[in-house]
């Protein structure tokens, strides 16, 4: 399981064509990818299975907490990203409700566009 980032704080001006707005970069696939869209009420949980190919799960608001393996839970947030590879068993859950957006592709390299969280 890896954390990154996708906030604004790490995101690029784009000014081009009269623009004005900041792009943060998450990742580019040139295979099948599916793209989705999560919502988990309050007390809800995506329960504990192995991903059956790599998956990208960006917080978009809301929080809640994930984990693998371990049993360790940890907290993410509006603008966290939690990468599991093919195989990797996981669970999110949260107190408050979360919403996010998964991304699931046997090419999925997100260290290529945005920084590990800190």
């Amino acid at each position: 399981m890896e954390f990154y980032k996708f906030n604004k704080d790490i995101g690029k001006k784009i000014s081009k064509y009269n623009s004005d707005f900041i792009m943060s970069r998450i990742i580019q696939t040139n295979k099948t990818t599916n793209i989705g869209t999560m919502y988990l009420d309050k007390n809800g949980i995506v329960g504990y299975h192995h991903a059956a190919v790599p998956q990208l799960l960006l917080i978009l608001n809301g929080e809640g907490y994930v984990r693998n393996e371990k049993d360790e839970y940890f907290k993410v947030e509006s603008g966290d990203a939690v990468f599991w590879e093919k195989d990797e068993w996981h669970e999110t859950k949260t107190e408050i409700g979360l919403t996010g957006i998964v991304i699931e592709s046997e090419e999925l390299t997100p260290a290529l566009f945005m920084p590990l969280k800190k």
